[in-house]
């Protein structure tokens, strides 16, 4: 083979490959917070976990992000810190994995989940109609709510589905099961 059909050849390979798998375990362990010195005495990385077997599932059962982790600045600048996810109002939202409910009901007129997973982590389900409490178990994959108005348009309705590890937003893409491959379409067959 020629040598720039061999660089074809393995980037193809990379693409296409799983990535090595870790163990779920560890990508349950908390994560020390950015700047802060690790016990071997190193600066903290501020990286979410290599993607190996997901431990989380997509709350709404869509794999389609519609708008993607933005990160921010800082703690208080700009950035989006999450990713949305289209689902039509009234959609079932499911529990990412097993914790307990730390939080259900209105943030500045949204309906909110947040569920601690332990470890640190914890995932947080904006603009949903709750339908659990505050300190209930949840097991991955219970039915926490439903879709609401709030964070997304009504006309174009989402969820947003936000992590934390130790209180520091991570992109939650590294905990899910790969997204759908986007589509493009035709400018004329945006509907937006």
């Amino acid at each position: 083979m020629t040598r720039p059909l061999l660089t074809v050849a393995a980037s193809l390979v990379a693409v296409l490959l799983p990535p090595p798998v870790l163990a779920v375990a560890a990508l349950r362990e908390p994560m020390p917070a950015p700047g802060a010195v690790s016990p071997a005495g190193t600066a903290a990385s501020t990286q979410t976990p290599a993607r190996a077997t997901a431990p989380w599932v997509w709350p709404t059962g869509d794999r389609v992000v519609e708008r993607p982790w933005e990160a921010p600045d800082g703690d208080y600048g700009a950035g989006h810190r999450g990713i949305d996810v289209p689902a039509a109002l009234g959609t079932p939202v499911v529990a990412v994995d097993d914790g307990v409910v730390a939080f259900a009901g209105s943030v500045a007129g949204r309906g909110v989940v947040t569920i601690d997973h332990g470890g640190g982590l914890v995932s947080t389900l904006d603009s949903v109609a709750p339908s659990v409490t505050k300190d209930q178990p949840v097991a991955q994959g219970d039915v926490v709510g439903t879709v609401a108005v709030g964070h997304c348009p009504s006309t174009s309705p989402c969820l947003h589905l936000g992590a934390r590890v130790d209180d520091r937003y991570v992109d939650p893409i590294a905990y899910l099961p790969s997204a759908a491959w986007p589509v493009l379409l035709p400018d004329d067959a945006w509907p937006g």
